[in-house]
């Protein structure tokens, strides 16, 4: 394999063999803008796929979407001479997707994961076919893709059409900032595009990269988030003169589901040190026994949470390096070894049931973790239940309404993640007149999933801002170091509320922190 060129941004190449690709690699890609190449072994094994599919052209074998309609019309012969024109129309009449773009970063795990897939060697296509999504992705053309149209099987067919427009030089994309003509965004990077040949339009089309895109990025961030949901929870329980007695390791391991184990030591912690805590220990001071749910099952339903994520990751990374078009073509190492009609094979790995489901779980998962924070809100501005905080974290309650209705937004937040966790998976709709009859929906479940992580995201920026108001409450009594630490980056960019303001920039500017990873 070719060792890894340094590219001028420092970052070494990450080298594309049809391999499975982690989460941090994708992102380091599609986020950090990381190059990729194309190793020379993995050129030779794609054009060794690639001679499978010039035989059958030559000898005139009829092999479904090499010589053939597609869907209903596979049984329709396409004469040699016209086969270009096939792979173009099939391009151009699935180009269907409606609705707001995805963004670059989506755009660009698209094309990285379509060219790691298309390295694998088993699509049959050309070798410079991966190497144009390579050099498009190191040139930053990145096509506009509709986020919608896609039923997740035959794959991610609509998205993944206005991917490969740009490939043949039509549909549009984004270079240097400006949105342009596909054609004018490849010449202005330096880039030619391809004229399809037989089977490249069905190679580029089939497969599951949309949704595995979006999926990825979205789960990435939201393995963060639900590590963060400890620090948010954390604060809340400093705020509330919570104790930290349910996170003792003993107990856990008594129950020793690794996501739970994992949440209750980063509790204990970012717990370790605080002066509030030591204030409250004796039981002749603080008469209360236990908490409540919020506070003290936090490693139980974060943890949880934690094993959910982990589990769908696993999934993605395996789609990441598979085979997902349809037929795959294998090659042998020599026409001795050649078996008639197992050289292609038409299969159903295009289908997307395994990452459908997978988004519906964490969908569900993530959707709960999003309702116990909002239980952690309420108690904070709660006066019935805040352990002595002024009502609504307002010195002024009556004439200041405070963190009232930040509390409510985090309700209609919540409600909206309660009715996108409704499954996707479970519905099919057949297409295709019929020959598609059972499809995935995994589109659609990975757009509701990134809707629910970013409502999640903006429901722990709601609790963190009320956290650090409760916390001024408690001084001058101290808490953790790294309790203290957030409180401080948080007060660095939200003044403490002394009288009522407009809350919505408040907790865009802690959304903000969020994002950049300052916790």
């Amino acid at each position: 394999m070719q060792s890894a060129p340094l590219h001028s941004s420092g970052m070494a190449a990450l080298i594309l063999d049809g391999r499975p690709l982690t989460l941090a690699e994708i992102e380091s890609v599609a986020i950090q803008l990381r190059p990729v190449a194309i190793s020379l072994e993995t050129v030779a094994k794609v054009a060794q796929s690639r001679a499978v599919v010039e035989r059958i052209v030559a000898t005139g074998e009829s092999v479904y979407g090499v010589n053939t309609g597609f869907g209903k019309l596979a049984d329709v012969r396409i004469p040699t001479d016209q086969l270009a024109q096939l792979q173009t129309n099939l391009v151009r009449s699935h180009a269907c997707g409606l609705g707001e773009p995805l963004s670059e970063a989506e755009s660009r795990a698209i094309l990285l994961l379509r060219a790691n897939v298309l390295a694998k060697g088993l699509s049959g296509v050309r070798p410079e076919l991966p190497q144009l999504l390579a050099e498009m992705l190191n040139a930053r053309v990145h096509p506009i893709i509709p986020a919608k149209g896609s039923v997740g099987a035959s794959g991610d067919l609509a998205p993944l059409a206005h991917l490969a427009l740009v490939v043949i030089g039509e549909g549009e994309a984004v270079f240097e900032g400006t949105r342009q003509p596909g054609v004018q965004a490849l010449a202005a990077a330096g880039l030619a595009p391809l004229s399809l040949a037989a089977k490249e339009g069905l190679a580029l089309l089939n497969g599951t990269q949309a949704m595995t895109a979006v999926g990825a990025l979205t789960i990435a961030h939201a393995r963060r988030l639900a590590k963060l949901a400890d620090l948010a929870g954390a604060m809340s329980l400093e705020a509330l003169k919570g104790t930290p007695a349910a996170f003792d390791a003993r107990i856990h391991d008594a129950r020793p589901h690794a996501g739970q184990i994992a949440s209750a030591a980063n509790l204990t912690e970012l717990l370790a040190g605080s002066e509030i805590r030591e204030s409250h220990r004796r039981h002749e001071v603080d008469p209360r026994v236990q908490d409540a749910y919020c506070l003290r099952c936090m490693p139980q339903v974060h943890g949880a949470v934690r094993g959910v994520l982990d589990h769908v990751a696993g999934i993605l990374e395996i789609e990441s390096g598979s085979a997902t078009d349809n037929p795959l073509v294998f090659a042998f190492e020599s026409l001795d070894q050649r078996i008639k009609g197992l050289e292609v094979l038409s299969g159903g790995n295009f289908h997307g049931a395994p990452l459908a489901y997978a988004f519906d779980y964490a969908a569900i998962a993530l959707t709960d973790l999003a309702s116990i924070s909002e239980r952690r809100i309420d108690r904070l501005i709660n006066p019935d239940i805040n352990e002595g905080l002024p009502a609504f974290l307002t010195t002024n309650a009556g004439l200041s309404s405070g963190y009232m209705i930040a509390h409510v937004t985090s309700a209609a937040l919540l409600n909206e993640c309660k009715v996108l966790a409704h499954p996707a998976s479970t519905d099919s709709v057949p297409t295709s007149g019929g020959k598609e009859d059972h499809v995935s929906m995994g589109m659609t479940g990975a757009l509701k999933l990134r809707q629910i992580v970013h409502n999640l995201e903006l429901i722990l920026a709601i609790e963190m801002m009320c956290a650090a108001q409760g916390l001024d409450f408690r001084q001058p009594l101290q808490p953790s170091p790294a309790v203290a630490h957030a409180h401080a980056a948080i007060r660095a960019v939200v003044p403490h509320l002394a009288e009522d303001r407009i809350p919505a920039p408040d907790i865009e500017a802690v959304a903000r922190l969020i994002r950049s990873k300052t916790f």
